[in-house]
């Protein structure tokens, strides 16, 4: 397979055509390898229009949707970034190529032992892995310029948006199979939030928080 054609054909038929039009996150998608973070019997797929399936019956989300979640971060280069949900460490070594540092935490303790082994080999070291629940144990005192989180809940909560600086930009999907949406959530002020509805998507829910009756903090 000719790994540099299907990065090519990624970013040309699936990512740009859903209205991921800014230039840096295009370059910084091709230049990312997205073959080496994907499991090794996954690879002849790296490239394709499907969420990849990952251990603990995670997935990688769906190119265009991770192209459109850094678009609309609009992530710059002195910007603190914290994701929630490490996965693969794909989005983690995008974030990085943007941001000034990068927060990345998992439920997982083998999911952020690859992704620390991946991100080394790619000579990123602009970020700080940690094994956490985010519902639960993430230190809700810090703030950050962006918040991407990778997995879905099903009804909005203003947890997240609280962490943000002003100014500060959160990427959160929401709802219940098949109704969800992905939101966009600004800081305006410090008490003053701006949300939009961006498009319609569907995500694995955080875990801990696939019902909406036990969505607790």
């Amino acid at each position: 397979m000719n790994l540099e054609q299907a990065r090519f054909n990624m970013i040309e038929q699936q990512v740009r055509p859903w209205q991921v039009l800014d230039q840096t996150v295009l370059d910084i998608m091709r230049r990312v390898p997205r073959d080496r973070f994907v499991p090794d019997s996954q690879k002849r797929l790296a490239y394709a229009d499907i969420e990849i399936p990952l251990a603990h019956g995670e997935n990688m989300m769906h190119p265009r949707v991770e192209g459109r979640m850094l678009q609309e971060l609009a992530i710059e280069v002195d910007d603190s970034v914290l994701e929630i949900g490490t996965g693969s460490g794909y989005v983690t070594a995008c974030l990085a190529h943007l941001a000034k540092e990068v927060y990345s935490i998992d439920i997982h303790q083998d999911f952020i032992d690859d992704a620390h082994q991946k991100l080394l080999e790619s000579h990123i070291d602009n970020v700080t892995l940690d094994t956490q629940n985010a519902l639960t144990e993430l230190d809700t005192s810090l703030r950050y310029d962006a918040i991407a989180v990778t997995g879905s809940v099903p009804e909005y909560t203003t947890y997240f948006e609280n962490m943000l600086k002003p100014g500060g930009r959160l990427f959160l999907v929401v709802g219940v199979e098949p109704a969800m949406h992905a939101m966009l959530i600004t800081r305006t002020h410090n008490n003053e939030f701006n949300r939009i509805s961006l498009f319609e998507t569907v995500l694995k829910p955080l875990q801990g928080v696939d019902k909406k009756d036990t969505f607790v903090f």
